[in-house]
């Protein structure tokens, strides 16, 4: 098992033979199940995208992006501008070069059916998306990220798509990923061989394969949670982290919480750990989305060995039955959630 340290965030395209991310897809384009092309040009649209948000992170403290668009997204929460922004670089991305016959979106009240020149809708792809994950923290510079799910349609190509092409289960993804934008700009992802990340080189905005292969270390001493809701926490996840914060063998574990699930997620993959977003007395359901978020962190965490539940059941085995359905996630180091897992179902 390998574990990436810090210094590996750099690329270094000398010891990957200079392996772009647009050479990796097109190596591995046989791994990609019915694919004739549009799921590799889907990715590479996500890159595109990828990099124009992250130039406008980037200089977020420069311009008038910052704070507050003064609108709320259909699940009530205020959107910062570079939701917005964010939300329709992606769209007008994926749109524009007619790869996919419909997006839904965390931001979109509903989801969009693309047509093509022919007015008809004959691509494979779903893509469902949290454009940026964590924007609240924007405002004070702290990493956020993009989280992106694929799924082959199930409705007869040429037809518009419906809601069931999107209200599938996760172990129906042909691809999922995310974008860290960070003190280095990385997209990870996965298509069902293994999880594999990339590094932007912004002097030539180029991504090179930094991270082969990614895998979740078996356990881990980090636990991922906002403690601050203890609380209104169920009585099994309060068991688990007493259990965390006690003094035994390699306990206590570290607490670390950036409130970005993309990047709590992508330091626990490297040094390894457990995220926990639980149901509480205030969310009952929980507050992830299941769809934009913990399909898409589930698929990459299962290729990298690790495991994602609600506490009971395997994440991925969920049947969704609405667009922005929220669920109870534990996501890790697989012997660490196995180990909440019997808290939960024990209380």
């Amino acid at each position: 098992m390998t574990i990436f340290g810090p210094n590996s965030l750099q690329p270094n395209p000398m010891s990957q033979k200079n392996t772009t991310l647009g050479e990796f897809i097109i190596e591995n384009q046989s791994e990609f199940k019915y694919s004739s092309g549009e799921l590799s040009r889907l990715i590479n649209s996500i890159r595109l995208a990828a990099k124009v948000v992250n130039h406008e992170v980037n200089k977020a403290g420069l311009v008038d992006i910052l704070g507050a668009a003064g609108d709320t997204n259909i699940q009530g929460e205020d959107q910062q501008k570079l939701d917005v922004f964010a939300n329709d670089a992606f769209i007008k991305t994926l749109t524009n070069r007619e790869i996919v016959c419909g997006i839904a979106s965390e931001e979109e009240d509903d989801f969009i059916t693309i047509k093509g020149r022919n007015e008809k809708n004959d691509n494979k792809y779903v893509v469902l998306i949290d454009p940026l994950d964590g924007s609240s923290n924007i405002d004070v510079n702290v990493s956020v990220g993009t989280i992106f799910s694929v799924y082959r349609r199930v409705t007869p190509e040429g037809t518009p798509v419906t809601l069931e092409d999107f209200l599938q289960p996760g172990n129906k993804q042909v691809a999922a990923g995310y974008i860290i934008y960070g003190t280095s700009t990385m997209i990870v992802y996965t298509t069902g061989h293994g999880v594999n990340g990339f590094t932007l080189n912004p002097a030539i905005g180029t991504y090179y394969l930094s991270h082969p292969n990614m895998q979740f270390p078996e356990t881990g001493n980090i636990y991922s949670v906002n403690e601050g809701n203890y609380v209104h926490f169920p009585q099994g996840i309060k068991d688990y982290l007493k259990y965390c914060q006690k003094e035994e063998g390699d306990r206590p574990y570290t607490a670390r919480y950036i409130g970005s699930l993309v990047s709590d997620f992508h330091r626990n993959m490297i040094k390894g750990g457990i995220y926990i977003y639980p149901n509480t007395a205030k969310d009952p359901n929980g507050k992830l989305r299941l769809l934009y978020e913990c399909n898409p962190m589930a698929f990459i965490a299962e290729q990298a060995g690790a495991k994602a539940s609600d506490g009971f059941n395997r994440i991925m085995d969920i049947q969704p039955t609405e667009l922005h359905q929220r669920v109870p996630f534990i996501c890790g180091s697989i012997r660490m959630v196995e180990k909440a897992e019997t808290f939960m179902q024990g209380s």
